[in-house]
C-alpha cells in the first residue's frame, strides 16, 4: 500500500530538478534561494496564500518576541518519540504525521527553509520486526504454545538498535510519500556525534543541507541509531552541545546551520514551573536565561531518550547560538493540526525562549495580581471603596494639564492613520474629563451596598438559615480602542463592584492610557489595593489575551464591530459581554409630532455619528411620503451634510432617488444614513427584527396605543417612545457610567454599569445539621419560610 501511494503521487525528476537549475546561477547565501514564485510548477493543493511578510534577516541574535517570529525563514522542526508515535510505542500516529507535514509544506511553499528532525525509527521498526516474528513463527508450535506463551511471543523484547535498522528505510519512504502529495522533495540525513566533531564531515554536512535547501528539498535529520554509540557523560561541556538524543541534535543543527526558529513538539503544552500534571503546575509562557532555578523537572517522556530537561538545555543552547526555540504540545488533537504554523504566526503556543526580559510582569503574572489585588478590593467596607472612586474624579480634574498633555501627543501620532470618527473618539477635552469625573461620583454614591447585598433569605429549618447575597465576577478584561475616557469609567465600574481588572488599550491611545491608569493605581493605593487593576503593555495579541479562561472571568470589549467579533470568535471558554453592532432605528409613524420629529432625528443622528446608538436606519410611515412632515426631515438632513441611502421601498417611490442601499443591515458609524418607507407599525417591527441588532429602537408617535405596542412586541435592549436613541448609554440612565452595552439575553442587557458586574453566592448557616435528619424517617422537616430581607440604602 505504502509503495502504491508513493508511485501515485511520485514528482517526475525533472520537476524535482528544476528548482536546482533555475538556482544554479544564484548565490548560496540563503537570504537569495531562489522563490516558489519563480517556479514554473504550480501548487494548487493548499488555499493558503502566500506570506508577504519579509523573510530575510541577519542571522546571530534571536527574536526578542513572538510577534517577530513570522519573520523567520530557516526553521527546524524536532518531532519527539511521542509525538510520532502511537501511544502502544509500536508504530507511528500516521494522522498526526500527515497533520505535521502538511505544515511543514505549507510554510515551505510561502518560501521558507525548512527542515525535520524526526524520532520514530525504533517503533517503526518494531512494529516491522514484531510483525516478522510472529508471521516466522510456524502454526504447531502457536497451537501447541500455551496462552502465556502466545501473550509473550505477541510482545516480543527487540534490541533498539536492530528496530532502528528495520524502520529507518520505511520512516523515510512514509515521510517521502506525504510530501510528494504537497509536490515537495524530502531527503534524508542520517547522523551520529562524530560527523559533528570530526570538522571534514561536518563540513560536508553543512554542505549537503545548503545544498539540499537550495534545491527547495526538506531535509529529514534523525541519529542513526542503528549504531550510535552510548552517549559520553559531561561531553557537552566547554560550549559544545554533544548530540545525545534528537533534542541535542536539533539544537546542533539549528545552531551550526544557522537557523531563525527551532520549533521543539513533545507530549507535554511546554516548559512548567513544576511537573505537569502536579497540582500547581504553570505553564511557563516565556522562559529565560537563569531561570532555571524556578524549574523542577519531572520523569522524561514515556518513550524517547530525553526528557524536558534536556530539552531546555538543548534550547538554551540553541539560544546562546542566535536561533529562538519554541517548545509545544505536538500530540493534542485539538491544536496539533495547526501547531506549527500557529507558533510561526506570533500566536502564544508552547514555552518561547527569549534573550530578552521585559521590563515588567507578564500577562499571566498581572492577570494574578489582579485576582488578589480584586479580592482584597472586595473586602474593603463600602465606604472604602466609595473613597477610591472620589479621589479618582478628584485626580481626574487636578491632573487635567497632564492628562490633556499626553492625549495631544497620542492625537499627533495618530493624524493622518485614524479615520475622522475614531479620532473624534480618541479625544480628551475639558468638558469630557469634567463629565467624567461627574459621572466617577454618581458611581462613588450608588456603590454603598452593591457587593455583600442580601438578595433572599430563606429558613429551610430551624437553626438553618439560607442567604443569597451579591459577590463581584472575579477579573474583568475590557478591551477597547480609541476611547482613553472609557478607562476611568471601567476602572471605576470594577472598584465600586470589587472586581479585579485587565485592560488592554489600543496602541493609538498609549500616552492617554499610562497616565490615566497611574492615576487609577494611584487612587486604589490609599488602602492598599493598587493592584487590582492592570495595563497590559505587552506585545500580547487580542486573541492570546481571549485565551486566558483560568485568570479572567468575562470579557468585556468597548470598540468597533469588527473588534467585538473577533473577540467573541477568539474567546476560549471565556463569556463575552457586549454587541457587535449598533444598528439602531426610529420609526416614524404616522401620527408623529411635526415639532418633535425634526429635533428627535437630528440628536439621534447628527448629535455624534460615530457612537454605537447613534441612528443608523429611519423607518417611515408611507402616509408621511410627499407631506411637509417629510420635506422638513429631507431637509434637515441636507443642512447637517447627511448622506442619504434610500432602501427598496423607499427608491420604487421615487422617480430620481438617492444611491439605493447595498445592505440593510449596515452601521455607518457617519453622517450616513438609510430611510426605508413601511405600511405598519407591525411592518416596522418585522424590519427591525429582520435588520436591527438588538441595540436601540425607538417610535415617534401622539398615539399611546400605537407607542405601547411598540414598546411591548420590539425585542431589542433598550426601546424608547419620543427620545432620541442616544439616551442609551450608562450616564444618561443614572448609572454613572458603563462598562459597554449588551445586546446578549443572559445576565446582563442593554447598557450595563455597576448592577451588571455583580454576581451571586449563597451562604447557608446551621448547627451541626445533616440531610438524613430530613428523609422520610428523620427528625426533621422542612421549612422553606421566606425572611425579610434587609432594606437597600438608597440615600
Amino acid at each position: 500500500m505504502l509503495s502504491q501511494v508513493y508511485r501515485s503521487g511520485f514528482q517526475p525528476f525533472h520537476q524535482r530538478l528544476l528548482p536546482w537549475v533555475q538556482s544554479t546561477a544564484l548565490s548560496r547565501s540563503p537570504a537569495d534561494r531562489i522563490q516558489p514564485s519563480t517556479i514554473r510548477h504550480v501548487r494548487s493543493w493548499s488555499n493558503i496564500p502566500f506570506i508577504t511578510v519579509p523573510l530575510s534577516r541577519a542571522h546571530g541574535k534571536s527574536f526578542a518576541h513572538r510577534s517577530e517570529l513570522k519573520h523567520a525563514k530557516r526553521i527546524v522542526v524536532k518531532l519527539g518519540s511521542a509525538v510520532v508515535t502511537r501511544g502502544d510505542e509500536c508504530g507511528l500516529a500516521l494522522g498526526r504525521l500527515a497533520s505535521i507535514v502538511e505544515q511543514v509544506s505549507v510554510l515551505q511553499n510561502q518560501g521558507r527553509e525548512m527542515m525535520l528532525v524526526t524520532s520514530g525509527a525504533v517503533a517503526f521498526g518494531k512494529q516491522r520486526l514484531r510483525h516478522e516474528i510472529l508471521l516466522s513463527q510456524s502454526v504447531r508450535q502457536a497451537l501447541h504454545s500455551g496462552q502465556n506463551q502466545l501473550k509473550e511471543m505477541a510482545i516480543p523484547v527487540l534490541e533498539a538498535r536492530a528496530c532502528a535498522a528495520a524502520g529507518q528505510s520505511g520512516l523515510m519512504a512514509l515521510y517521502e510519500a506525504m510530501f510528494t502529495q504537497y509536490s515537495i522533495c524530502a531527503a534524508q540525513i542520517l547522523v551520529t556525534n562524530l560527523d559533528f566533531h570530526d570538522e571534514q564531515k561536518r563540513r560536508n554536512l553543512n554542505g549537503t543541507l545548503h545544498e539540499l535547501l537550495r534545491m527547495n528539498i526538506v531535509p529529514i535529520v534523525n541519529t542513526n541509531d542503528a549504531v550510535v554509540p552510548p552517549a559520553e557523560p559531561n561531553s557537552d561541556l566547554q560550549g559544545v552541545i554533544s548530540v545525545k538524543d534528537n533534542d541535542s541534535l536539533a539544537a546542533r543543527l539549528a545552531v551550526e546551520m544557522k537557523t531563525d526558529l527551532l520549533i521543539v513538539l513533545s507530549d507535554v503544552e511546554g516548559l512548567f514551573d513544576s511537573p505537569p500534571g502536579s497540582d500547581d503546575a504553570k505553564l511557563i509562557d516565556i522562559f529565560y536565561p537563569g531561570d532555571q532555578q524556578s524549574v523542577t523537572f519531572g520523569t522524561k517522556s514515556r518513550v524517547g531518550m530525553g526528557g524536558m530537561e534536556a530539552k531546555v538545555k538543548a534550547a538554551l543552547w540553541a539560544l546562546q547560538g542566535g536561533t529562538s526555540v519554541v517548545i509545544a504540545n505536538g500530540t493534542h488533537p485539538k491544536v496539533s493540526g495547526h501547531v506549527i504554523t500557529d507558533i510561526v504566526e506570533g500566536k502564544k503556543v508552547g514555552t518561547f525562549f527569549s534573550e530578552v526580559k521585559p521590563a515588567g510582569p507578564t500577562v499571566e503574572q498581572q492577570g494574578e495580581m489582579a485576582r488578589s489585588g480584586g479580592r482584597m478590593l472586595a473586602t474593603l467596607e463600602p465606604e472604602q471603596r466609595a473613597e477610591i472612586i472620589y479621589h479618582l474624579a478628584d485626580l481626574l480634574t487636578d491632573q487635567r494639564d497632564e492628562i490633556l498633555l499626553a492625549n495631544k501627543k497620542d492625537m499627533e501620532e495618530a493624524e493622518g492613520r485614524l479615520a475622522a470618527p475614531l479620532l473624534k473618539r480618541l479625544s480628551l477635552s475639558t468638558s469630557k474629563l469634567n463629565s467624567l469625573a461627574i459621572g466617577l461620583r454618581q458611581i462613588a454614591a450608588s456603590s454603598q451596598d452593591s457587593v455583600g447585598r442580601v438578595l433572599r433569605r430563606t429558613r429551610i429549618a430551624k437553626n438553618l438559615e439560607l442567604e443569597q447575597v451579591t459577590v463581584p465576577i472575579g477579573v474583568l478584561l475590557v478591551i477597547f480602542e480609541s476611547r482613553p475616557d472609557c478607562l476611568p469609567q471601567v476602572a471605576a465600574l470594577a472598584i465600586a463592584s470589587g472586581n479585579g481588572l485587565l485592560l488592554k488599550g489600543g496602541k493609538e491611545a498609549t500616552h492617554s492610557n499610562r497616565i490615566l491608569h497611574l492615576l487609577a493605581q494611584e487612587a486604589l493605593s490609599i488602602h492598599g489595593v493598587k493592584e487590582a487593576i492592570q495595563l497590559v503593555n505587552t506585545r500580547e495579541e487580542v486573541e492570546d489575551l481571549c485565551r486566558l479562561d483560568k485568570m479572567i472571568d468575562l470579557i468585556i470589549p468597548r470598540g468597533s464591530s469588527q473588534l467585538v467579533r473577533d473577540i467573541q470568535k477568539a474567546a476560549k471558554g471565556i463569556p463575552v459581554m457586549g454587541h457587535s453592532e449598533g444598528i439602531c432605528h426610529m420609526y416614524v409613524d404616522s401620527e408623529a409630532s411635526v415639532d418633535k420629529i425634526t429635533r428627535l432625528v437630528r440628536d439621534s443622528k447628527c448629535e455624534y455619528p460615530a457612537a454605537c446608538n447613534a441612528l443608523e436606519t429611519l423607518l417611515i410611515h408611507r402616509d408621511l411620503l410627499r407631506t411637509p412632515l417629510f420635506d422638513q426631515i429631507i431637509d434637515m438632513l441636507r443642512v447637517e451634510q447627511v448622506k442619504i441611502h434610500a432602501g427598496p421601498k423607499f427608491a420604487s417611490y421615487l422617480t430620481f432617488s438617492p444611491s439605493e442601499v447595498k445592505s440593510l443591515r449596515t452601521e455607518y458609524g457617519d453622517l450616513e444614513l438609510c430611510i426605508e418607507v413601511v405600511d405598519s407599525v407591525q411592518e416596522a417591527i418585522d424590519h427591525i427584527h429582520k435588520y436591527g441588532s438588538s441595540h436601540t429602537d425607538v417610535i415617534v408617535t401622539e398615539n399611546e396605543e400605537t407607542a405601547e405596542f411598540f414598546l411591548q412586541h420590539v425585542d431589542s435592549a433598550c426601546v424608547f417612545w419620543n427620545a432620541s436613541t442616544r439616551f442609551s448609554d450608562g450616564y444618561r440612565f443614572g448609572l454613572g457610567a458603563e462598562v459597554g452595552i449588551s445586546t446578549s439575553r443572559i445576565h446582563a442587557r442593554g447598557p450595563v454599569g455597576l448592577e451588571g458586574l455583580l454576581t451571586t453566592k449563597w451562604l447557608l448557616r446551621g448547627q451541626d445539621h445533616v440531610v438524613s435528619d430530613f428523609s422520610e424517617h428523620g427528625s426533621l422537616k422542612y421549612l422553606h419560610e421566606n425572611l425579610p430581607v434587609p432594606q437597600r440604602n438608597t440615600n
